[in-house]
């Protein structure tokens, strides 16, 4: 029992003491969990302290945020503000401006309306512009065509060719032709006015020498001040340049019309023309004078009437003079110094004018020293010159042309020797159109010891052939503005250009023959260069050799020696024979340049011999004049015919014929010849036998220009015919087909000249046969026209009479030499 109460004390005690322990092991373990959560306790304290720190300093931030943002929401409010009475002033101004927009709709239908009206103006302006352009060029027309009748009709009274009219009435026709070369300057002066007012007058601008320009007006105006017994000067500053470069013929038609008007209006005293430099600085009105490193002073004055102050202005209008009334004392039109006021400012100058009633006027005219115009590039490209260039040379591609215009209007595009030309220098005239060409001919002229002046149009060719004496010519055929035949022929009817030696370089010769129209060579393009210098070698040795051989053979000794004689020597070295074989054997031991050869020899006939010169000989240029005192027969006529189909035979049936035969072919200068041996050649060449037995139809329904062309053409032993329109011309051309020339004019009613040719053309007969257009419209595309229309050649009226007769011995030498 005890052991089982101890067991039981025991197990109690072990009770309560598993008790204890257990309970000592929950307090270690609360306590253990109290250490870890006192802990973990310290460890969120340190972690709240930490987010304490972060709240406060966040708090701070947000704090300065707070205040920043009260701040912006302060600023905010004044923008706020201040955009609300913005908002108030762009509302105001949104009304304004649609107020003003609907202005603007306003102004701008206004514009619209304005607009039409001005293209309504416009379009009449330019209905009007084209009227008058049309009034100007049948008005020019019809003025042109009377005017045609007056110069051709007082030329032929003024030539006294009958000789039957006295001094005095030669002076009354002199007097005509002269007041019809005044009405046709008035004609030209209201086309000018035009040209100027339409912007189609050209400017060429060209070096001009300041001696030349003394020495023109000089000659212009020396003798109108001998006749009114006044005093009249040029002078020319020592310091000035040797050139103008401005527009020569506008220049010269400036001051010739000053120096006609100062002429004019002066009944005693003197005129002058002072050329000098002005100064820089002038205040000029044209921005060209204010800018041009120098300016000329063209001053012309006279001791003449004067012109009061406030008419100074006025007389620079068209039509306008200082006293306008019909009891003027002075006549005149007043157009010239409205026209040269206009040309001044288009050359880049302008003119003044200083004066007073009674003590005379100063007009000045200011001009640039070097006026340049901008020259459009022509469209047309130079044609490809291969074949000048013999192989291994290379083309000449080093060519710069320079465009530059000459004296009479063309553009050249070769800058030539005419500004370099001195006293004893020898000249070759080279008329080329082909710019490239032209300097190829310009650089072998120098190269063979000639100073070169290039001419590209025939009208200057001739002007230039009398102005520069060109010791030798070379010669296109086919010019811009006319044939070149007619140009060759010119030359050689002119005495005072009749001797130059002319080189024809063509690829249009196969119709006429260079030689018969008194051209000393001719070569047909394409051409060598050795070609080119053979030929200018020849031209160099003819013009040097100062005596020309003749072979003369006739069989009578007595005509033998007044041919001789006839004519002459000095310049000719005649050889003279009797028979057909010494003739030969002559011409085996020598090189003669022209025959005369008389057909009736005692061992062979003539035609015999030509056939010999032409096969054996080896001289089928040498030129033959047949000299026989009487009219050959039919079949005489064909054989000279056949023969001048190979070589140049012509017919000489009298002393004079034969002196401008031979004068023709040796090229002998009339200036040099006896005086009367030189009136025998003036007398034979005005009389061209070519043209007598002709016939030609003149188709024209002005009566006043059939008579006046009528009673020219008869002269010269023409037959003419006459129809008042085209449909006329056709059915005379019908009833007369033996026809050799048809003279057509352009302005007709039913049927015009255009119609009329195109239907001459297509009947097969006439397809050859030559026609000339006559037309008063001028104008540069007025010749194309006429000759796509039909035209042979074309002239405009007034008829400068030595051209068409040129013309007229051309086309009748063409028919010749065709065998029609």
């Amino acid at each position: 029992a005890s052991f089982n109460r101890f067991s039981e004390t025991h197990i109690a005690f072990l009770d309560q003491l598993t008790e204890s322990i257990g309970i000592v092991i929950n307090t270690i373990e609360a306590n253990t969990r109290t250490e870890r959560l006192l802990i973990q306790s310290q460890s969120l304290a340190g972690e709240l302290q930490s987010q304490q720190d972060e709240m406060k300093k966040t708090n701070e931030r947000l704090e300065q945020q707070a205040l920043t943002l009260s701040e912006s929401e302060e600023r905010l409010r004044t923008h706020q503000e201040e955009l609300r009475q913005t908002n108030e002033e762009l509302q105001e101004k949104a009304i304004q401006l649609a107020r003003q927009n609907a202005e603007v709709e306003g102004k701008n239908r206004e514009v619209e309306e304005a607009r039409w009206a001005m293209e309504e103006k416009a379009e009449q302006l330019a209905l009007t512009s084209k009227y008058k352009s049309e009034f100007l060029a049948n008005m020019s027309h019809e003025l042109r065509t009377p005017l045609n009748s007056i110069l051709i009709l007082s030329r032929q009274l003024a030539d006294n060719a009958d000789g039957n009219l006295n001094g005095k009435q030669v002076q009354f026709a002199d007097t005509i032709q002269s007041s019809g070369a005044d009405l046709l300057s008035l004609i030209n002066d209201i086309l000018d006015l035009s040209k100027i007012e339409s912007g189609m007058m050209a400017i060429e601008v060209g070096a001009t020498p300041f001696a030349e320009i003394s020495e023109h007006l000089n000659r212009s105006f020396h003798q109108v001040a001998v006749d009114k017994g006044l005093e009249f000067t040029i002078d020319v500053a020592a310091n000035l340049p040797p050139v103008i470069n401005t527009d020569h013929k506008r220049l010269q038609q400036i001051l010739k019309n000053l120096l006609s008007n100062a002429f004019k209006f002066t009944e005693r005293g003197h005129v002058s023309l002072n050329i000098k430099a002005a100064e820089r600085r002038g205040n000029y009105s044209h921005e060209s004078l204010n800018q041009a490193d120098q300016v000329i002073a063209f001053s012309v004055s006279d001791t003449g009437i004067g012109i009061p102050a406030e008419k100074q202005r006025v007389i620079f209008e068209a039509f306008q003079q200082a006293d306008g009334t019909t009891s003027r004392k002075y006549g005149g039109t007043g157009l010239g110094l409205s026209i040269s006021r206009e040309i001044a400012r288009l050359i880049g100058g302008e003119i003044r004018v200083a004066s007073a009633p009674g003590e005379g006027s100063t007009f000045t005219l200011y001009l640039p020293r070097d006026y340049r115009v901008t020259v459009p590039e022509s469209a047309e490209q130079t044609e490809a010159v291969d074949e000048l260039v013999t192989p291994g040379e290379g083309r000449p591609d080093t060519v710069e042309p320079t465009l530059y215009s000459d004296d009479y209007g063309e553009i050249i595009e070769i800058a030539d020797d005419r500004d370099e030309i001195k006293p004893g220098d020898r000249v070759a005239l080279i008329v080329e159109d082909d710019a490239l060409f032209a300097q190829i001919l310009l650089d072998l002229a120098r190269e063979r010891g000639f100073k070169g002046v290039v001419a590209s149009q025939g009208g200057a060719a001739l002007r230039l052939a009398r102005r520069y004496k060109p010791a030798a010519i070379t010669l296109d055929i086919r010019l811009p503005d006319r044939d070149g035949w007619t140009v060759l022929d010119r030359l050689k009817h002119d005495p005072k250009t009749s001797h130059i030696p002319v080189h024809v370089i063509t690829a249009y010769d196969r119709e006429v023959q260079p030689r018969g129209l008194g051209a000393l060579t001719c070569l047909r393009k394409p051409v060598t260069r050795e070609q080119l210098v053979a030929a200018f070698d020849q031209i160099a040795e003819f013009s040097q050799r100062e005596v020309k051989r003749l072979l003369v053979v006739e069989n009578d000794d007595a005509q033998r020696a007044r041919v001789v004689d006839l004519i002459g020597d000095g310049d000719v070295q005649t050889t003279a024979v009797a028979t057909g074989e010494e003739a030969l054997t002559e011409l085996r031991n020598q090189r003669f340049d022209c025959m005369a050869l008389d057909l009736n020899l005692p061992d062979i006939s003539g035609f015999e011999l030509i056939d010999k010169i032409q096969r054996e000989m080896g001289q089928p240029d040498l030129p033959i004049i047949v000299y026989n005192g009487g009219n050959l027969s039919e079949e005489e006529e064909a054989r000279l015919r056949t023969a001048a189909g190979a070589m140049v035979v012509k017919e000489a049936n009298s002393p004079e014929r034969l002196m401008a035969e031979t004068a023709l072919f040796l090229h002998r200068v009339e200036a040099g010849l006896p005086e009367p041996k030189r009136e025998m050649l003036e007398q034979s060449l005005r009389r061209y036998p070519s043209l007598q037995g002709s016939k030609v139809l003149i188709v024209d329904d002005d009566a006043r220009n059939v008579f006046a062309l009528t009673s020219a053409l008869e002269t010269y032993g023409i037959e003419v015919l006459h129809a008042e329109n085209g449909r006329e011309g056709i059915e005379m051309l019908d009833k007369n087909p033996d026809v050799d020339v048809v003279l057509m004019d352009i302005m007709m009613p039913e049927m015009d000249g255009y119609e009329t040719m195109q239907a001459v053309r297509r009947i097969e007969r006439f397809k050859n046969l030559p026609i000339i257009a006559l037309t008063a419209k001028a104008m540069k595309a007025d010749r194309n026209k006429c000759i796509e229309a039909g035209a042979s050649d074309y002239i405009a009226k007034p008829l400068d009479m030595d051209q068409l007769l040129s013309m007229l011995r051309v086309w009748l030498y063409r028919l010749k030499a065709a065998g029609v």
